[in-house]
């Protein structure tokens, strides 16, 4: 059975809707770490994080389970929590509103937009949407159903309860869910759709491209068809029957269609982390499921657009 988590102290102040970093520490049986700084100090070394968390020491920012901040000093207690916000750099500001398709006492439908991430990860943390919808709507126990590539837009689901996110991730978890996703790429009338693309796609982390296991055991499928064209441009209907990371993306790309506008498929770009003229031509269209909570039958639409379909020419110039 599995124990529930320590909640952070009271005193720890809320840093624009983010939660805290929890940190238990390990056993030390060997007695290495004789005080808090030293067992720190060695734990973040050769990290981005090594400067920053000896400043969060000596500024008395971080947090013991009642509350006391705690200084390098300080005991080392094998089996405590402790609490801290990251110090963070300034973040670009991401300019484009999130929508809000639904929202009752359990549930958050959310149009996300291209560029801002779903929740906290790397650099992104304040300009996330999980960051800023805790603020702009009160919700400061908001929770993530899934996640969406920040690269792409589109329907997002959250937990606005913490005792329903368990049955709305299990929604995910056991594919209970439909959605559908619409693209933009090429195309090449000598590729025959409908088709079913499976593979083996493996994501290592650090790096940003995922990869194909040629011959591997498949884990990753994806139904592609063609609904419309116009002159050159196709506009494509994605189901994933997986979830694998960047799955849409690395299928369309094995299929000689990279979607428009992908800056790692088929060679990785470097765009500027506030470059946001010709977004991800990817855009989650529709989600459908049975509300676990509620037991109310639910289908969402995205009411945003791929601007490449109405204006090529505008997307191209980046207007």
């Amino acid at each position: 059975m599995r124990r529930r988590a320590q909640a952070p102290p009271s005193p720890l102040p809320q840093v624009a809707g983010i939660d805290p970093v929890r940190l238990r520490l390990p056993a030390d049986p060997d007695g290495r770490w004789p005080d808090l700084g030293g067992y720190l100090t060695a734990r973040y070394a050769g990290t981005r994080g090594a400067e920053s968390i000896v400043h969060l020491l000596h500024a008395g920012r971080v947090f013991g389970p009642d509350g006391q901040a705690l200084g390098p000093q300080d005991p080392y207690e094998p089996g405590a929590y402790l609490w801290f916000h990251r110090d963070m750099e300034p973040e670009p500001v991401v300019p484009f509103p999130i929508r809000v398709v639904h929202r009752d006492a359990h549930l958050l439908v959310v149009d996300k937009p291209h560029f801002l991430a779903t929740t906290p990860r790397g650099s992104h943390i304040t300009q996330t949407a999980l960051a800023r919808l805790r603020t702009e709507l009160d919700l400061p126990e908001l929770s993530p159903a899934h996640r969406l590539d920040r690269l792409t837009a589109g329907l997002v689901m959250f937990s606005i309860r913490p005792e329903d996110r368990g049955a709305y991730q299990l929604l995910f978890q056991e594919r209970r869910v439909t959605k559908r996703y619409e693209a933009l790429a090429r195309h090449d009338p000598a590729i025959e759709l409908p088709r079913t693309v499976r593979s083996h796609i493996e994501k290592t982390r650090g790096v940003i491209a995922a990869t194909e296991v040629p011959g591997a055991e498949p884990n990753a499928e994806s139904l592609v068809e063609l609904l419309d064209t116009k002159g050159e441009l196709g506009r494509y209907r994605l189901t994933p029957h997986t979830g694998r990371t960047h799955q849409l993306r690395v299928h369309m790309n094995a299929l000689g269609l990279p979607i428009l506008g992908d800056p790692v498929y088929p060679r990785v770009t470097d765009p500027a982390p506030d470059d946001y003229r010709r977004p991800l031509q990817l855009l989650a269209r529709t989600v459908s499921f049975t509300d676990p909570v509620t037991g109310t039958p639910h289908r969402f639409e995205s009411g945003l657009t791929l601007r490449a379909w109405e204006d090529p020419q505008a997307w191209e110039t980046g207007d």
